[in-house]
């Protein structure tokens, strides 16, 4: 923080302070009486009349104590700028503190999970409760609490891979991440529009709902020539390459006629940040764990 924006959060912190302590002591010296009286303000409303009474001395100390606490807080604690108080504390010491109790106390369960064979470590209740959390805090936000995803981010509790679904390969993607790129094909010199109709007609037959037979036997050679180099020429998909199985009516972006087109058109850019700059060797052990037994009872 520069030292300009440093001195104004200060000035307008300790201006709130004293303007409050001033209010205070300009209400109480405008009293004219420090005990109850019957004189009234001169004023009413709705037939009720205001005393011109004193506050009463436990509210007055009490908002005395206030700002007092509240200058000793900013004395010992970051409240002022740049000044970081005696006590020199700070979220990022107290987030370190916390990871060394946390360490302290479950270092040597984590090193005896990341040494255990995910599939093994699937069947460890224990392990399976810190995945949960750890699913919770880490993927929920995009694959959803109970792992059965969105428009755009995959169902993880099927048996229907993009990157596939093996120890090694859940491990790979969480510790390296994921990036998914359908290219538009709705781009000249690529594909015109009758050619799209005959190629969503065709995937569409894979699961019997094309809308028109002639164009989905006609896309075939048009699926052959744009796609099947990812998807393959019998339309299951590359794990490698993260190509989907178009053959089993699973969709990342939707089944319709209207969906699919879209994705041919414009084509889909697909993003699963890594892991390895947020969690550990071993918490991402137990992550893959975790939805590896998503898939496998």
């Amino acid at each position: 923080m520069s030292t300009f924006w440093s001195i104004w959060i200060s000035v307008i912190v300790l201006g709130t302070i004293f303007g409050c302590w001033w209010l205070l002591w300009a209400t109480r010296k405008s009293q004219t009486t420090d005990t109850e009286t019957e004189k009234t303000m001169g004023h009413s409303f709705d037939g009720i009349e205001e005393y011109d009474n004193p506050l009463p001395k436990w509210w007055f100390y009490l908002f005395l104590g206030t700002c007092i606490f509240a200058l000793g807080y900013l004395a010992l604690y970051p409240g002022l700028g740049n000044f970081k108080g005696l006590l020199g504390w700070s979220q990022h010491g107290q987030w370190e503190e916390e990871m060394q109790l946390a360490d302290a106390r479950y270092g040597e369960l984590y090193a005896q999970f990341e040494e255990t064979p995910v599939p093994e470590l699937a069947q460890n209740e224990q392990a399976m409760r810190m995945g949960q959390r750890l699913f919770a805090n880490n993927c929920a936000v995009c694959h959803g609490t109970a792992a059965r995803g969105s428009v755009g981010f995959p169902n993880l509790t099927d048996d229907d891979w993009l990157w596939g679904g093996s120890p090694e390969e859940i491990l790979a993607t969480l510790h390296n991440g994921r990036q998914g790129n359908m290219p538009a094909k709705g781009v000249m010199p690529n594909m015109n529009a009758t050619q799209v109709d005959q190629v969503v007609n065709y995937v569409l037959a894979y699961s019997g709902r094309e809308k028109n037979a002639e164009a989905a036997k006609a896309g075939e050679q048009v699926f052959a020539q744009a796609c099947a180099a990812c998807h393959g020429a019998d339309g299951k998909g590359n794990t490698a390459l993260g190509a989907p199985n178009l053959t089993n009516n699973s969709w990342l972006y939707g089944s319709t006629y209207e969906w699919i087109e879209e994705t041919v058109l414009y084509g889909r850019q697909n993003e699963m940040p890594a892991q390895s700059d947020r969690l550990s060797d071993a918490q991402i052990q137990i992550l893959a764990a975790y939805v590896y037994g998503l898939s496998n009872d």
